[in-house]
């Protein structure tokens, strides 16, 4: 019979390295933009430059088409319509609801390719469609190209071509087509988490630590390393093939580190040295493929002539660790083949029907109520209701935290928890993903006679039965929901010093039978900035004393020795540490292996994993009855700290606790309170505005679409100002935190790491002026004179030369000190230079980033920075005046006026 065939393809577009992109996506994409060109029916994309050395790229999409095309082509550029909020590409909005693709382009924030046809094909007969992704350097090129590739020959044309190519390219290194097929299995190994071919658990556990113990032997460790152990000249063949495995690699722009590891005895005779070093002279003298460092390089080291410590921490952070012994590489990789993880199907069960309730307030009680949520409890509260299959139009999130610890969490349920710094040290993923926000906590509740598995949060599975009710408050969120006959209630706080994440889940049993239920609690480790970057150096356990799982990043080298943890209240029955077997091949939070069917969790931990944490409880439930589980996800120096953090907790008064944290934040935003004509003014100013301002930029300093981890110099100062009544103190100490990230010339860091100190030397004009303008605002609020007798250092670094617009580095503290008043002084002489019209220079930016080019020659002049220098000298002229400065209170009044 006839078929009306509608196809569609989607890719998501970067057009930036790997790292720019990983490091703020949302960020990155702000740059792309499309557009349509009718003629050819192709999308374009260019990355718009923000310098002149940035290359011009551009990207287009197109198909072309053999056989009777009934309707096309749709567009889609946006992502956020393609996939649809609270969707992902397992089911995209616009596959499910058949609606047209929208032909939207331009400035779309998330950018992706999208091109859809509808094509009959007649009984018996076939249809071609050829679906072309190309780059260039230009507009016209990439239209030149299209031109090309719409010729119906030109498939099987480039397939054969670059089949051609690739054979050329084997024979030029002198591998086939089957040595190539083994190399790549054995990047399979490198790029992704695999204990297969690691050192063993206890090797890895063993030698675990920081890239500074790789250094001496001039090896990086910003690269994956593969490790071969030999020590007989005899299998000098492996070493042969993982040269080749090298050159194969870098063509391919993998970069790898690869490290020969000599382990023949000390000896006179070193004919396995000296054999190693000749191949390794003979392929790098035939010049196959670049040499450049960073493609990866290849180290020969004798274990004879470097520590054991050393020795262990190779073998302990090698992702692929071979011996000459073995066999060849494909010898060694049929070896490591592991059993595919195939869970059996769940069984049929009968289910009772379900139930459903909204719970929490109802719409009709909320303060401003907009058809998803509303203020509650007199402005106190943020109450989002959300039904089957809705979700926040973006996320709508809560920051909770304490100075050194914290998390932030979305209506949905998704969100992510650091400790010490919200960037360097995330003990679980951050995302500034609002289209499909994935989480990396989640919490599950299955009735262990039917198989049901749901939650109390909407994410990971949106329940299709269930109202959610969430609620944000100061200090805390709480979720609420009833499905299956069962109301939750999840409430998440962190106490007001300690570094601890405490939710309690309240379970309610409303189905009028007794219920057998499992609770598992689920975290995916980063320990770091990153997750690819950071889970094969994750080593976890089960500790002896607590029954809470461990787990440690040895090779991150700030926080290496900090412990996190996650705790059930040592009442777990069941526990995994491996991503792998929890979620399944291609598994996903919403439906994961080890909970789906006849799942389970192996209690399997250690090092070389694909890592997570994941705690199961078992609990009977008579009708009518309700228990609370508590869990605990937090960090301490560690493992005795962590021990004595958890032990704490078990036994403390939880609900005190919370007190404490309501009461807190009581205090501290009811010291003023405003009454204007306006409610949702008061509402903001006296509760959510000043708790922003302190828990997510000051103490966290991260929110949604950033996690920097890092002060800024003006953001913080500008935030710091508004706390000058209520919190006074923290105020003060920002001052002068500040004031010691200054040079002795008076231009500051733009931001630094609170940690390292690390942070970026600029020429942007407005930052240092912060310091004056947060000062003088504070002295006049509190009348606290003395802070301007504060002595601070400054610090000291590399010199912006000619031409150079800033420079990241770690900087001295200078033997130079001087009175907080002195770093303001100097902030403001500095600020004084104005162009040709009078106005102060611009720099490379103006509080305005993003005109970071104005002033980048010198010349570019700033109103705004005109008014602001005039704002900030006429308020810090008293405090010269009163301290006799003359000589700079004359300097400034003119400049002044």
């Amino acid at each position: 019979r006839v078929r009306d065939i509608e196809v569609t393809s989607y890719a998501e577009l970067v057009l930036a390295p790997p790292a720019s992109d990983s490091a703020h996506q949302a960020f990155s994409k702000l740059f792309v933009q499309t557009e349509y060109v009718e003629r050819h029916g192709a999308i374009l994309a260019t990355r718009r430059r923000r310098s002149p050395d940035e290359p011009e790229i551009w990207a287009g999409h197109q198909a072309v088409i053999e056989g009777m095309v009934l309707a096309g082509p749709e567009i889609e550029t946006s992502r956020a319509r393609f996939l649809g909020r609270g969707h992902d590409v397992h089911a995209p909005i616009a596959m499910l609801d058949g609606r047209p693709l929208s032909n939207t382009v331009g400035a779309v924030l998330d950018p992706v390719f999208a091109l859809r046809y509808l094509v009959r094909v007649r009984a018996g007969a076939t249809a071609r469609i050829a679906f072309w992704t190309a780059v260039a350097s230009s507009r016209e090129h990439m239209l030149d190209l299209l031109d090309k590739l719409r010729d119906a020959n030109a498939f099987v044309r480039g397939s054969t071509l670059a089949w051609t190519q690739a054979q050329v390219q084997l024979r030029h290194l002198g591998i086939t087509a089957a040595d190539a097929s083994v190399f790549q299995r054995l990047a399979g190994h490198v790029l992704f988490a695999d204990a297969s071919l690691r050192a063993s658990s206890h090797t890895i556990r063993r030698g675990g630590g920081g890239p500074a113990g790789l250094w001496s032997q001039g090896i990086s460790g910003d690269l994956p390393i593969v490790l071969l152990r030999i020590s007989d000249v005899e299998d000098i063949g492996i070493m042969r093939q993982l040269l080749q495995v090298h050159e194969y690699w870098r063509m391919k722009h993998l970069a790898v580190d690869i490290v020969i590891l000599n382990e023949r005895g000390a000896s006179y005779v070193q004919d396995l040295q000296i054999a190693l070093e000749s191949l390794l002279r003979t392929r790098q003298a035939r010049g196959r493929v670049p040499t450049d460092a960073a493609r990866g390089s290849v180290f020969i080291l004798r274990t004879d002539l470097i520590s054991a410590e050393t020795r262990a921490l190779l073998s302990s952070v090698a992702r692929v660790v071979l011996t000459g012994q073995r066999g060849s590489l494909a010898d060694q990789l049929d070896r490591s083949r592991r059993p595919p993880l195939n869970m059996p199907p769940a069984p049929q069960r009968e289910v009772p029907p379900a139930d459903s309730a909204v719970t929490g307030p109802a719409p009709q009680d909320l303060e401003f109520f907009n058809g998803l949520g509303g203020f509650a409890a007199d402005g106190r509260e943020y109450v989002t209701l959300l039904g089957p299959g809705q979700s926040t139009p973006a996320p709508w999130i809560n920051v909770v935290a304490n100075p050194a610890f914290g998390f932030q969490v979305a209506a949905e349920g998704s969100g992510f928890t650091w400790a010490v710094n919200s960037r360097d040290n995330q003990l679980t993923p951050w995302s500034n993903d609002p289209v499909t926000d994935r989480t990396g906590e989640a919490l599950y509740v299955r009735d262990e006679d039917t198989g049901e598995l749901w939650g109390p949060t909407a994410s990971p599975i949106h329940d299709p039965g269930a109202f959610h009710a969430a609620c944000h408050g100061q200090g805390y969120s709480r979720f609420k929901n009833q499905a299956h006959g069962v109301a939750l209630e999840l409430l998440m706080y962190v106490p007001l010093d300690d570094p601890i994440k405490i939710s309690r889940l309240t379970i309610h049993n409303t189905s009028g039978r007794d219920r057998r239920l499992s609770v598992t609690a689920y975290v995916e480790w980063v320990l770091g900035a990153s997750r690819p970057a950071c889970a094969p150096f994750i080593v976890t356990d089960v500790n002896a004393a607590t029954g809470a799982i461990f787990a440690r990043n040895p090779w991150n080298a700030a926080f290496g020795s900090r412990v996190a943890f996650l705790d059930l209240g040592g009442r777990q029955t069941d526990w995994t540490a491996d991503r792998r077997e929890f979620l399944g091949r291609h598994g996903t939070l919403a439906a994961p292996a080890g909970l789906v069917g006849e799942g389970f969790l192996s209690k399997q931990v250690g090092a070389g994993l694909d890592p997570c944490g994941a705690l199961q409880r078992f609990i009977y439930l008579e009708a009518g009855d309700t228990v609370e589980v508590v869990i605990f996800l937090g960090e301490a120096v560690n493992t005795e700290k962590a021990e004595a953090l958890i032990d704490r907790y078990r036994s403390a008064d939880l609900d005190a606790v919370f007190r404490s944290v309501v009461e807190h934040w009581d205090e501290v935003l009811g010291t003023v309170q405003v009454k204007t004509p306006d409610r949702a003014m008061d509402i903001m100013l006296n509760r959510w505005l000043l708790y922003q301002t302190l828990v997510c930029r000051i103490w966290a300093r991260s929110g949604f679409y950033q996690a920097s981890g890092a002060y800024g110099f003006r953001d913080q100062l500008q935030d710091g100002m508004a706390l000058a009544v209520s919190r006074p103190a923290q105020t003060r100490e920002h001052l002068l935190r500040a004031a010691g990230r200054q040079f002795a010339a008076g231009d500051v860091q733009h931001w630094w790491l609170p940690v390292t100190g690390q942070g970026v030397r600029t020429r942007i004009s407005d930052d240092r002026i912060w310091l004056a303008n947060a000062t003088a605002h504070y002295v006049r609020t509190t009348g606290d004179l003395a802070v301007l007798e504060e002595s601070v250092p400054f610090i000291e670094g590399h010199a912006l030369q000619s031409g150079e617009h800033d420079a990241y580095f770690d900087p001295t503290i200078s033997d130079e000190t001087a009175s907080l008043y002195e770093h303001c002084a100097r902030a403001l002489d500095q600020s004084l230079a104005v162009g040709a019209h009078g106005l102060p220079l611009f720099g490379t930016g103006d509080w305005n980033d993003g005109m970071n080019r104005v002033g980048e020659l010198g010349l570019g002049e700033s109103v705004w920075l005109g008014w602001f220098l005039y704002a900030t000298l006429n308020a810090f002229l008293p405090l010269a005046k009163g301290r006799g400065d003359k000589k700079r209170s004359e300097r400034w009044q003119g400049s002044a006026t």
